[in-house]
């Protein structure tokens, strides 16, 4: 009998003819490469089959990863949401601050400017000298850390 070869014609409806030898044309006497009849495996699976849960189990796998992931981002995603209420808590409680201090400090100027319409020199003199006792007092302190 001759043997056909590997590269056939396909035919009018698209298959490849049958060898008529009765092998499969690869492994002959009609079995596979893995003792069972052809396109069968030892567990009974066809090959396609096999392939088609090798990938069924290949994507759950990738889905896990991937659950994992979204999880470990979702566990970021508020961690960084609660980081940006503090911060802005925080940035709140300093804008407060910063208004009490201004206003605090407008007082203060606007005291100290009807102080020196009223008083004239001797109370621009006492603040002078207010002024330098404070400056010397700060230095005595900055000099006597240093030194300690």
């Amino acid at each position: 009998m001759a043997s056909l070869p590997m590269h056939q014609r396909r035919t009018a409806n698209g298959n490849r003819p049958k060898p008529t030898n009765g092998s499969n044309g690869m492994y002959g006497a009609g079995r596979s490469r893995y003792g069972s009849s052809p396109g069968q495996m030892e567990n009974g699976l066809s090959a396609s089959d096999t392939n088609a849960s090798i990938m069924e189990q290949q994507n759950n796998d990738r889905i896990l990863e991937l659950s994992d992931q979204v999880a470990r981002l979702k566990g970021l995603t508020i961690d960084i949401g609660n980081e940006v209420k503090e911060q802005n808590a925080l940035l709140d409680d300093m804008g407060d601050g910063f208004s009490a201090t201004k206003d605090l400090l407008a007082g203060s100027l606007r005291r100290i400017g009807t102080m020196l319409e009223r008083g004239g020199t001797k109370h621009m003199c006492y603040m002078v000298s207010f002024i330098v006792f404070v400056m010397v007092v700060l230095y005595w302190l900055m000099i006597y850390k240093s030194s300690s």
